[in-house]
C-alpha cells in the first residue's frame, strides 16, 4: 500500500463521527412533550455532525449575522418569500447577498464557486430521526440545499414532530401528498467499501438547524 494512500485513509478514519445512538422502538404515538422533540431532534442530528441552536424568533437574522462573520463567512444566497426578505432587510452590510431569482444556466458560475451558506426555510422536523423535512419550489429550489457548502435551515419549534408518521398524519398527506419533499439529515456525508464516512462529498458539508422561539 502506498504512503499516499495511508496517508488518506489517516485523514478519513480520524474524522470518523461518533456513532448515532440506537433507535428507539417504533410506537404511534411517542408522547413526547417540545422540549423532549427538541432534545432528540439535537441528539440525533449533532450525532452526524450537524450544528443544532436554539434562537428566538425574531433574532436569527442577528444570530446568522454575528456566527457568520465569525466563521469569515460573507457570500449568502436566498430565495424569494418572507424569510428572504427577513434576511435582505436586516443583513450584515458586510455580506455579499446573492438571490435565487433567475435560470440556473445564468448564473452557475456564481452559484458553484461564489456562495459561502445559503438560508431556506423548512416543513418541518421529525424529532425521532433527527430530520428537516423541506418542500422545494420556485421561492427556494433544491439546489439551495445542495450546493453551497453550508446549508443554515430555519426549523420553528412548534413544526417539530415526533416522527415522519406523525407529520403525515398532521399534514393530511393522505389527501394531498408534496410533489416534491426532500428529507435531510445531517451534512452529506458518503462512504468508501471501508465504510469510512467523508463529508461533502455530494452536498454541503456543513449543515446548521436554527430551531425558532
Amino acid at each position: 500500500m502506498s504512503e499516499a494512500r495511508n496517508r488518506i485513509l489517516h485523514r478519513l478514519r480520524a474524522n470518523r463521527p461518533a456513532a448515532a445512538p440506537t433507535p428507539a422502538v417504533y410506537q404511534k404515538p411517542l408522547g413526547w412533550d417540545r422540549e423532549q422533540c427538541i432534545a432528540s431532534f439535537t441528539e440525533r442530528m449533532q450525532a452526524v455532525r450537524g450544528e443544532v441552536h436554539r434562537v428566538g424568533r425574531g433574532h436569527w437574522v442577528d444570530w446568522i449575522n454575528t456566527e457568520m462573520t465569525s466563521r469569515g463567512l460573507s457570500r449568502a444566497l436566498i430565495g424569494r418569500g418572507a424569510i428572504a426578505e427577513q434576511f435582505a432587510n436586516n443583513l450584515s452590510t458586510t455580506f455579499e447577498l446573492t438571490r435565487y431569482d433567475q435560470r440556473i444556466e445564468e448564473w452557475k458560475d456564481t452559484l458553484f464557486h461564489q456562495i459561502d451558506f445559503a438560508v431556506t426555510g423548512t416543513l418541518g422536523g421529525l424529532a425521532e430521526s433527527g430530520s428537516l423535512v423541506l418542500w422545494p419550489g420556485p421561492n427556494e429550489p433544491r439546489l439551495m440545499s445542495l450546493v453551497p457548502p453550508l446549508h443554515i435551515a430555519l426549523l420553528d419549534a412548534d413544526r417539530l414532530f415526533e416522527n415522519f408518521a406523525q407529520l403525515i398524519e398532521k399534514e393530511e398527506w393522505a389527501s394531498g401528498m408534496p410533489t416534491n419533499a426532500l428529507l435531510i439529515s445531517g451534512p452529506s456525508k458518503t462512504a468508501d467499501i471501508e465504510q469510512t464516512l467523508a463529508y461533502g462529498i455530494h452536498g454541503p458539508k456543513g449543515l446548521i438547524t436554527l430551531i425558532l422561539e
